[in-house]
């Protein structure tokens, strides 16, 4: 199996990155992922303030898919998300929406065994393995890897994980797929500007598909569908991932419009992915029972 490691990682997604490693459409590939700090705080008296930016949220690759041409799209289905021995959290003035209410910069290193996370001496917490950062090339200039869009990046939804299928656009040849930022366990919102980052290998398999109208990002989960919408309010976030939805149910269930508003107000949950990111980042999720009853099948 193809294996992309941390030395070869980039801190912008953009066009023209070289290729870390090449991959034939329907193959399987382990990317080695290093915590969003690139490994820099060790121990609890390691800060914030002392990191060297230009190595924070690297992503491993990029990858290069044979056949994957521009207006394609790419599926990454998720197979297996494997989390090292610790993770990492931060916190300090300015950061996230409780920036305003902690004082002074603090490091805690979270040890994470036999799927346990211990937070404390009082608690503790299954572990919920998610990939924080993971796209392929956007258009046109170069995005940094700490930041979502359109092409995935820093999307920071919770729901991408082990089990998950991911459609992401194809902008350039060989869609040029990185990812990054493991979380052993995160809260929608991400609302100290970190989860419980940490270090891992994350195993996929990377289809290229052709004529596939998907609006993207598009999560697909065992019991819900999702479209990912990033924007620079949480209000522009939340207009896009709804009519994102509404833009699927209209063209591949053949929904009328008010049908399809109507369902959504129904059924449809509008969930907050991140907000202390460049721009924001919302989900809709509907229930896969609602593509099922009009007979659909994902790519």
């Amino acid at each position: 199996m193809l294996t992309v490691h941390t030395d070869t990682k980039v801190h912008k997604m953009w066009s023209e990155n070289v290729p870390a490693a090449r991959a034939k459409s329907g193959d399987t590939v382990r990317f080695e992922t290093l915590d969003c700090f690139g490994g820099q705080l060790k121990s609890e008296d390691e800060l914030l303030g002392g990191l060297d930016w230009n190595n924070v949220n690297p992503a491993t690759g990029p990858l290069f898919v044979e056949g994957a041409m521009p207006g394609d799209v790419l599926k990454v289905e998720i197979l297996n998300i494997e989390l090292g021995d610790h993770g990492v959290m931060v916190g300090a003035p300015g950061e996230g929406i409780t920036g305003n209410v902690v004082c002074g910069e603090v490091t805690k290193i979270l040890p994470v065994k036999d799927g346990i996370i211990k937070f404390n001496d009082k608690l503790s917490f299954p572990v919920s393995p998610m990939i924080g950062v993971i796209g392929t090339a956007p258009k046109g200039e170069g995005i940094d890897t700490g930041t979502p869009d359109s092409h995935g990046g820093n999307m920071d939804c919770t729901q991408i994980g082990a089990g998950t299928v991911l459609y992401l656009p194809v902008n350039t040849e060989g869609a040029l797929l990185a990812m990054g930022d493991l979380h052993a366990k995160m809260g929608d919102g991400e609302v100290e500007v970190c989860g419980v980052e940490i270090a891992g290998v994350v195993t996929v398999k990377v289809t290229v598909l052709k004529d596939c109208k998907l609006p993207t990002p598009f999560l697909l989960g065992k019991e819900k569908a999702m479209t990912i919408f990033s924007a620079k309010t949480a209000d522009e976030a939340c207009v896009g991932a709804t009519l994102a939805m509404h833009s699927f149910l209209m063209k591949e269930l053949g929904m009328g419009d008010h049908e399809a508003a109507m369902l959504l107000s129904v059924t449809g949950d509008l969930r907050v992915c991140q907000v202390v990111d460049p721009e924001k980042t919302f989900r809709m999720e509907i229930p896969r029972t609602v593509t099922e009853a009009y007979g659909y099948e994902f790519m």
